[in-house]
């Protein structure tokens, strides 16, 4: 890669896609926050995204890089940064889906037995899609090296594997119960695909 992107630059691609939005939402953990990262918007240009999964690649410890055999990601969020990730470390790259609200290999994609996995996510709040996925990639007999994604909105994590973010973003969130915006009478917005009707 010719140029390195570093964190003021990696804000500055969000940013400039109009990725950060602020309001009321719903994040797929199911927490509310008054920000909210739409990663798609960065990830309409190729381009961008292949940079951007380059330079996660090479901020991967030695190790970790070298030892990538697949990458998974779960659907919807994951599926294009994971893809850029498996194209930028010449590696397969298969995808999770949820079936009657469970996460599952479909279209029949296989885990090969004994694969190092690098699970790609684009944003990891509490890491439950991630965790989901680490779990079907343990029970199919391969080992999970690592997981990536653009951004870790630094809660508590459900997932134990170690955790290489592009970009922490310090963008708080509340459990339903406690957010002063639905107090206010505020109504969030859903704009992940967690929510898609079946």
């Amino acid at each position: 890669m010719d140029k390195r992107l570093d964190d003021a630059a990696i804000m500055g691609i969000l940013e400039e896609t109009g990725a950060v939005r602020h309001g009321h939402f719903v994040l797929t953990s199911g927490r509310h926050s008054d920000t909210y990262i739409q990663c798609a918007r960065v990830m309409e240009s190729p381009t961008t995204t292949v940079e951007l999964a380059r330079e996660a690649v090479e901020r991967l410890p030695e190790d970790v890089r070298s030892a990538v055999d697949l990458v998974a990601s779960p659907a919807v969020g994951g599926i294009t940064f994971g893809f850029a990730m498996g194209y930028a470390l010449g590696v397969d790259f298969i995808f999770t889906e949820r079936q009657e609200g469970r996460m599952c290999l479909r279209r029949s994609f296989e885990v090969p037995e004994g694969a190092k996995v690098l699970v790609c996510e684009d944003v990891v709040t509490t890491g439950g899609s991630v965790k989901e996925v680490c779990d079907l990639v343990e029970a199919a007999g391969g080992e999970v090296v690592g997981v990536v994604s653009i951004i870790d909105r630094q809660t508590d994590r459900l997932f134990d594997a170690p955790f290489f973010p592009l970009l922490a973003v310090d963008a708080a969130s509340w459990d339903p119960s406690e957010c002063e915006l639905c107090a206010n009478g505020g109504r969030p917005e859903s704009l992940g695909s967690r929510r898609l009707a079946k």
